[in-house]
């Protein structure tokens, strides 16, 4: 009876000290989930965070602008990534977390590199999407069949460019992808193929298009000039504590923004001149 009593105690006082030992790692650990337009910068960061502060780790994941929301929303995560307001998403409750805006990424029709096309006006870019063009010599282009290749249903970036792309028409049933490399990489190999990717994604293997003459660049977002661009949001549930405020504070730090957002292919949102309200009116920053 004595040893069992005795046995008894030892595997209390080991799960005690494994629960020690979990309550002290996880006190180390967080966890982003979300968009995947704001996925490089974020794992950047984080990598770079925890090499400069030892046994903090910041985990990162994509999955799209509603995963990340709806998991923070669970509490299941500790940062919830969105290119979204969260009041644009249904079924979230926007009043109970807090919004974190990182950076701002602009978006850019992408195009493979023997369609040869250099600007289309917005229309026709809407057209092309719709279905209504389905040639690429309608725009000036070879006489080619265009292959549409879409972001997945949840995509932040596919809500942002039918929201100023789109607008009142429907996008033509048409391959979905989850994988924002995987959405290029089909372009790059795929002849008539175009899509739209976050600019910090663009690369060599594919082409832009400029909208009725303005080219998709940082200096013409921060203007509104190019119109396809969202915030990129990180969200808590209620205020950050712990390693996620320090995480944050780090992301928003002055030096972070003005020297690592930039070089990614992002613009950090202090260098906007204007602003964008969740409703999508524009007004000037002082």
């Amino acid at each position: 009876m004595r040893k069992r009593n005795v046995i008894s105690l030892l595997v209390t006082f080991s799960l005690l000290l494994l629960a020690g030992c979990q309550s002290k790692q996880n006190g180390q650990s967080v966890t982003a989930v979300g968009s995947s337009a704001l996925q490089p910068l974020i794992e950047a960061l984080a990598e770079q965070y925890s090499a400069e502060h030892r046994g903090q780790f910041i985990n990162v994941q994509g999955g799209g602008s509603g995963t990340g929301l709806s998991q923070i929303q669970s509490g299941a995560v500790q940062m919830g990534n969105s290119d979204l307001f969260a009041e644009e998403k249904a079924g979230i409750k926007a009043d109970e977390l807090v919004d974190h805006r990182v950076a701002v990424v602009g978006i850019t029709p992408i195009i493979n590199k023997k369609v040869g096309v250099k600007n289309l006006t917005l229309g026709q870019l809407a057209q092309i999407f719709s279905g209504e063009i389905d040639n690429w010599q309608a725009v000036g282009g070879p006489d080619q069949p265009v292959v549409l290749v879409n972001r997945a249903q949840g995509s932040g970036t596919r809500t942002t460019f039918e929201q100023w792309v789109m607008k009142s028409r429907k996008t033509k049933p048409a391959q979905e992808q989850d994988s924002t490399g995987m959405v290029r990489s089909i372009v790059a190999n795929t002849p008539g193929a175009i899509s739209y990717l976050a600019f910090s994604y663009v690369d060599h293997s594919v082409a832009t298009v400029n909208l009725d003459g303005v080219a998709p660049t940082d200096a013409n977002v921060m203007t509104n000039d190019w119109p396809i661009w969202s915030y990129e949001h990180v969200y808590t549930k209620g205020k950050p504590t712990g390693l996620t405020k320090r995480f944050l504070a780090y992301v928003l730090s002055a030096d972070v923004q003005h020297q690592q957002v930039g070089s990614m292919g992002y613009i950090p949102v202090a260098k906007m001149t204007v602003e964008r309200s969740v409703d999508g009116q524009i007004t000037k920053v002082n």
